[in-house]
C-alpha cells in the first residue's frame, strides 16, 4: 500500500510487558465521598482528587465566569456576555442578572464527550474507602491498562500544547491497539463487544471473539504487586503478532510500549526480524499515566508526530532509520540506546560514536541516518530466515511454522558471562573453576538445541582472563557461538579477543544488544560445527569452525 503524505496517518500501538507507560495511579476514594458517607480518612483540609471517568447521563453544570485564570477578570472587557447568574440564596439559575449573583456559563456535559475529571466514588467490598492500590487484606486491583486506547483518549482530552489546544494525537493519526504481551490482563475474560483494542491477529490467541480468562505471568506481565517476567516463548509470540500485524501494510507506523529498562532490547530485536518499511518506535516512561511529571504521554505524542512527519522516509517512501526509541524529545537508534538512570531523559547512546539521530522537541527532525542494516534491509528478517537450521547435536531444528512464524520451542538461549578483574581462582588457567559457564554449557546441551554466549570482557577490547577463555572455548567446541564485547561502552571488541577467529567480534554493541543479535543470528546460521573430540579439535575442524564464525561475523559487522 502506498501512502499520501497529506492524509492522516494510521498507527498501531502494541502493548508489551512491565510497561510503566501503561501503569495507572492508584484509584483512591475522593474526599467529597468520604465526607458525604462518613468514611474514614475524611479531611476538610485535603483538596479534592479528581480522576478521569465516564458519565452515565448528561449533566448540566454552571461554571463560574472568570475562574479559569487569575487574570481573566483583569481583562473582562475582552469577553462576551455570560449565560446567566446563580441566585446566592437559592442557587437557582436566571438569564437575568441578579444582584449579588454569580455570573456563570451554562454547559452540558454529554457522556459521549467524556471522560471527565470527576470525584472517585468507589469503595471496597467491606465498605471502607480505597486508600491505595491494595485493600486492607493486601488484595490488589490491577494497576496496568490492558491496552493503550484509554491512554490515547485521555491524552487527547486533557493534554494541551503550548497554545492550549488538545487532541494532540487524534489530530495526527487514527489508532489501532494490539495486545502483544500486555502488562494488564482480563483475568475473567472479556466479551468481544466490550473490547477497545483491535482483535489480535487470528492464530495467536484464537479467532477474534470472546477472550478466555488470561493468566498472570503467562498472558500478561505487570511488575506490581508481583513482578512477572516474560519468557523466551513470549518473545516468539509477540514477534509473530508484530510481524503479522505490520505485514498487512495498513499502517504508517507502529509504537511499542514496554518497561523502561528493557524496551531497548525488544525494539532492537524488531529492528533485526521485522521487515517493515515504516517506523517502529519504542516508548516507555519513568512515571505512570496520570502521575505528576508523567513523561510517557509526551513520548507517545512525539512518536505520533514523528510518524506523521515522514522525516524518516527515503526517496521511495521507505524508512531509512530503522526502529528507534523516542524519549524526551530525542530520537535514538535502537541499536545504540541504553537506559542509564531512572529519570525522564535518563537514556544514553551506547558505543561512543553516535546513536542520537534527531529530535522531536518541536517539528521532528533528523540530523543523521545510521548505516547499520535494519528492518526491511536486515538479513535476519522473518521472511529471510530458513525454516530449519542445524542444532547443537547435529540434528535439524525447525524454527519457523508453515506460516513463517517463530516456533517458541526453537527460540535460541543466549546468556552473558562477565569479566571482572582478579576473577581467576588461581594461576592454573583451567576452565574447571568457571562453574557458571560450564554449568550453562551442560544445560544448553541438554535443553536448548540453539544456544550461545556473550562474553563481556574488559574495556574496550573485550579481553577475558585465562580460565574464562578456556571455558568459553569449551562452549565453542560444543557448537555454541561466543561473542566478545567490551564493558566500557566506548570502543570496539579487538581482534585478539576473538582467539584467532574462533569468537565473534561484537563491535561496539553492549552485552544485552549483542545477545539480541546473536539470538537472531542463531536462527539464520544454526550451531557451529562440532569436532569429533571437542577437547582436541583438529586443524581441519578448527578451520570449519572459523568458516562458520565468519558468517556470523558478517552479520555483526553490518547490523
Amino acid at each position: 500500500m502506498s501512502f499520501s503524505p497529506d492524509r492522516r496517518a494510521r498507527v498501531v500501538i502494541f502493548s508489551g510487558p512491565r510497561a510503566t507507560i501503561q501503569n495507572s495511579a492508584a484509584l483512591r476514594t475522593s474526599q467529597s465521598v468520604r465526607r458525604a458517607r462518613g468514611l474514614s480518612g475524611a479531611d476538610d483540609t485535603q483538596p479534592e482528587s479528581l480522576r478521569s471517568q465516564h458519565l452515565a447521563a448528561p449533566v448540566t453544570a454552571y461554571v463560574a465566569a472568570f475562574s479559569a485564570h487569575p487574570l481573566e477578570r483583569d481583562s473582562a472587557e475582552l469577553y462576551g456576555p455570560v449565560d446567566g447568574w446563580l441566585d446566592p440564596a437559592t442557587g437557582e439559575f436566571s438569564e437575568t442578572e441578579i444582584a449579588g449573583g454569580t455570573a456563570v456559563y451554562k454547559v452540558t456535559l454529554d457522556p459521549a464527550d467524556g471522560p471527565f475529571p470527576l470525584p472517585y466514588a468507589a469503595t471496597q467490598a467491606n465498605g471502607e474507602p480505597w486508600n491505595g492500590p491494595f485493600d486492607d487484606n493486601g488484595t490488589a486491583r490491577q494497576l496496568f491498562y490492558p491496552d493503550a486506547s484509554r491512554i490515547v483518549n485521555e491524552i487527547d482530552h486533557f493534554g494541551l500544547d503550548g497554545y492550549g489546544a488538545n487532541n494532540l494525537m487524534g489530530e495526527l493519526a487514527d489508532f489501532d491497539f494490539v495486545r502483544a504481551a500486555p502488562s494488564g490482563g482480563y483475568t475473567k475474560g472479556q466479551a468481544a463487544a466490550d473490547r477497545t483494542d483491535t482483535p489480535t491477529p487470528a492464530g495467536f490467541r484464537g479467532e477474534p471473539g470472546d477472550l478466555a480468562p488470561e493468566v498472570l505471568g503467562e498472558n500478561f506481565f505487570p511488575y506490581m504487586p508481583m513482578r512477572q517476567e516474560p519468557a523466551l516463548p513470549t518473545l516468539a509470540t509477540l514477534t509473530n503478532i508484530v510481524y503479522e500485524t505490520l505485514a498487512s501494510g495498513d499502517y504508517d507506523g507502529a509504537i511499542w510500549l514496554e518497561g523502561s529498562p528493557t524496551t531497548e532490547e525488544t525494539v532492537y530485536w524488531f529492528n533485526l526480524l521485522i521487515p517493515t518499511r515504516r517506523p517502529l518506535i519504542g516508548n516507555c516512561s519513568q512515571y505512570g499515566h496520570g502521575v505528576f511529571g508523567n513523561d510517557g504521554d509526551h513520548n507517545l505524542v512525539q512518536s505520533t508526530a514523528y510518524i506523521a512527519s515522514r522525516v524518516w522516509a527515503d526517496e521511495n517512501g521507505d524508512d531509512r532509520v530503522g526502529t528507534v526509541m523516542i524519549q524526551n524529545g530525542q530520537v535514538f537508534t535502537s541499536r545504540e540506546v541504553m537506559k542509564a538512570d531512572a529519570r525522564p531523559g535518563g537514556y544514553v547512546a551506547w558505543g561512543g560514536h553516535g546513536g542520537i539521530v534527531g529530535n522531536t522537541v518541536e517539528d521532528p527532525v533528523l540530523q543523521f541516518v545510521p548505516v547499520a542494516k535494519h528492518t526491511h534491509t536486515s538479513a535476519l528478517t522473518l521472511d529471510r530466515l530458513p525454516a530449519s537450521v542445524t542444532g547443537l547435536h547435529g540434528e535439524p531444528v525447525t524454527t519457523l511454522s508453515e506460516k513463517g512464524h517463530l516456533l517458541p520451542e526453537a527460540m535460541p538461549k543466549v546468556t552473558v558471562a562477565r569479566y571482572v578483574n582478579y576473577g581467576q581462582d588461581d594461576f592454573s588457567d583451567s576452565a574447571d573453576s568457571e562453574v557458571e559457564i560450564l554449568a550453562r554449557i551442560e544445560k544448553n546441551l541438554r535443553d536448548h538445541p540453539l544456544a550461545g554466549i556473550v562474553a563481556e570482557g574488559s574495556a574496550p577490547y573485550g579481553g577475558v582472563y585465562e580460565s574464562m577463555r578456556a571455558a568459553l572455548l569449551q562452549a565453542v567446541f560444543r557448537g555454541m557461538p561466543v561473542v566478545s564485547v567490551g564493558r566500557g561502552g566506548g570502543g570496539y571488541a579487538f581482534a585478539m579477543a576473538t582467539l584467532g577467529g574462533l569468537l565473534i567480534r561484537g563491535s561496539n554493541l553492549s552485552a544485552p544488544k549483542a545477545r539480541i543479535l546473536l539470538m537472531a543470528a542463531l536462527l539464520k546460521f544454526g550451531a557451529l560445527p562440532v569436532p569429533a573430540d571437542p577437547d582436541a579439535p583438529t586443524e581441519a575442524e578448527l578451520a570449519a569452525i572459523r568458516s562458520k564464525v565468519a558468517e556470523y561475523q558478517t552479520v555483526f559487522d553490518t547490523h
